[in-house]
């Protein structure tokens, strides 16, 4: 699936995050503005494409547009439903999963978004 995103000057579209799973392409379409992946920062510009695969933290990455006027990319993403997705600056995970269209054309699935020293012991309630 493809987006058009527009970002105005001095805005960042999503944290710093990697993918457990699915994998995006970013293609500049006019502007110019940075990537962060890992902890390298790239200077990024029109056709540009940047391909951002799934994996652990060396794998987080955010467009960020650094310059004084509109950074338009197409961002493409393999869609895959249920995923894990980590961001490092905040200490956040989030669990995502999708089972399907109900009758009434809702997406059924939960998305859960916590802080990773959140978490429970498997057995607590059990």
């Amino acid at each position: 699936m493809g987006v058009l995103t527009s970002l105005a000057p001095g805005m960042r579209c999503f944290p710093f995050h990697n993918y457990h799973v699915n994998e995006e392409v970013f293609i500049v379409i006019e502007g110019c503005g940075e990537v962060r992946i890992g902890e390298n920062i790239y200077s990024i510009k029109s056709d540009d494409v940047i391909a951002c695969t799934a994996g652990g933290q060396n794998t987080v990455h955010q467009i960020i547009n650094n310059s004084e006027h509109e950074l338009r990319y197409l961002a493409l993403s393999t869609q895959i439903a249920t995923d894990a997705v980590e961001y490092p600056d905040s200490g956040k995970y989030s669990v995502m999963a999708e089972f399907g269209v109900d009758d009434k054309g809702n997406v059924q699935g939960f998305q859960s978004i916590a802080r990773l020293n959140d978490s429970v012991d498997y057995w607590q309630g059990e």
